[in-house]
């Protein structure tokens, strides 16, 4: 648990991260996304309950987990905003016993090019690359990314990701916080949603996103089709309506009974269901039911 002053920003979160697995942790404003990881890092203490990253406690033994951790923090690189690019990242590089080559790095990550200019003068977007860079330099085995593609151009975002994919390919275990729920489903193996401090989910993209969870066929037709007659022939609880004339829309939980009933009735009706399409719910559908129904956004 952790709380300032009257405010409960963490209370009774439990994490557990194998190696090689992400780990994405989502919530709204405020849910205490951000407060979690850094009580995981050791930049915070919690006030009560126990943690633990390679079995170590992350205060007192920071210095022996300070070389096995890399930390891209949710503000960048920090408050050196006259040094230059590559002067941050060998900077870094110093500390490790057996660092990445800072110009592999910068290779890596499209920031050769302003190697040599200073942090104030990069772009958010490459700034947002040079935190990342620092992060990896030291080799780590566990990495901690906080809103790590905020400002990011689609191109470098893509990038990112193949990289992170790469780093989890390699052993490295992650925790990422996002805003961006089709990050969370592309990368992560595992997904915990906080709000107002709690966790109100977790589980795999899959399992959050489970194929009997409620999803859309849409196709078109012919107008003034019978929608009630169609939802009748429907499991219970499937909702159907003709959205604009010749649109038809049916909401159920997704089976291929469910797809096979509705073709079967077009087919019974001499209708052809033109472009159909099957829309299963994704992980920002789960997200926004599941701050919806735990109040909406925390403070």
């Amino acid at each position: 648990m952790k709380r300032y002053g009257q405010q409960t920003a963490v209370d009774s979160v439990s994490l557990r991260l194998e190696p090689g697995r992400m780990l994405a942790l989502l919530g709204t404003n405020g849910a205490g996304k951000t407060t979690t990881i850094e009580i995981c890092e050791g930049f915070r203490r919690a006030d009560s309950g126990q943690v633990r990253v390679f079995g170590l406690d992350p205060v007192k033994d920071s210095a022996a987990l300070r070389p096995r951790v890399g930390v891209m923090l949710q503000d960048g690189v920090g408050g050196y905003t006259g040094a230059k690019a590559s002067e941050m990242l060998n900077l870094l590089a110093s500390y490790a016993a057996h660092p990445l080559p800072s110009a592999e790095l910068l290779e890596l990550l499209g920031l050769t090019e302003v190697a040599d200019r200073p942090v104030k003068r990069l772009s958010g977007g490459q700034q947002q690359r040079l935190s990342l860079a620092m992060a990896l330099v030291g080799r780590p085995e566990l990495l901690f990314l906080d809103e790590p593609t905020t400002g990011m151009d689609p191109h470098a975002r893509r990038d990112a990701w193949a990289l992170i994919r790469q780093l989890r390919s390699d052993g490295v275990s992650v925790v990422l916080t996002t805003h961006y729920l089709d990050e969370a489903e592309e990368l992560a193996d595992d997904v915990v949603v906080l709000h107002a401090g709690r966790v109100v989910a977790q589980g795999t993209p899959q399992e959050l996103t489970r194929s009997d969870s409620d999803g859309k066929i849409r196709f078109s037709a012919r107008s003034g089709l019978p929608v009630e007659a169609l939802r009748t022939a429907l499991p219970a609880g499937a909702k159907v309506r003709e959205d604009t004339p010749g649109s038809y829309l049916v909401e159920a939980p997704m089976t291929p009974e469910l797809l096979a009933a509705v073709t079967s009735w077009c087919a019974a009706q001499g209708v052809m269901a033109e472009g159909l399409s099957v829309q299963r719910r994704r992980l920002e559908d789960v997200f926004l039911d599941l701050t919806a129904t735990a109040g909406g956004v925390a403070p």
